[in-house]
């Protein structure tokens, strides 16, 4: 059984960063890209960051250029999203997924393209 669990979300002011992580169980981490998806009260989900399953391709939101950067260590099955310059929109429930898709440029911000989801890390900024 496939699990992703989040972890790293708070309480953050405007400014600060933040650094969320999922950790991966019960699949072969290296042979899935990661993504990392948002929503906020009352608006749909969005995408914010993928990787690819070397991580050698990353793809963004224009949301977030500049500030968020997405990473993932395949030896210890967990993908990254830093996240800097934090803003009050990004508040949110931040959600890691993954697919064994190969992501393009379009295909990585759809998120009906990824297989698993987690349950979310709330972050919320204030200033």
């Amino acid at each position: 059984q496939v699990h992703l669990v989040e972890s790293g979300g708070g309480l953050v002011q405007a400014g600060g960063s933040l650094r969320l992580s999922c950790a991966a169980s019960g699949l072969t981490f290296s042979s899935y890209a990661m993504g990392w998806f948002r929503q906020a009260p009352g608006k749909e989900r969005e995408f914010v960051r993928a990787i690819s399953r070397s991580g050698g391709s990353t793809f963004y939101a224009d949301s977030v250029k500049g500030r968020f950067t997405i990473s993932r260590d395949n030896a210890k099955n967990t993908v990254y999203l830093q996240m800097n310059s934090l803003k009050p929109e990004d508040t949110a429930v931040y959600y890691c997924a993954a697919t064994s898709r190969t992501l393009l440029p379009g295909s990585a911000r759809r998120d009906y393209e990824y297989d698993y989801w987690g349950q979310g890390t709330q972050v919320t900024v204030f200033s």
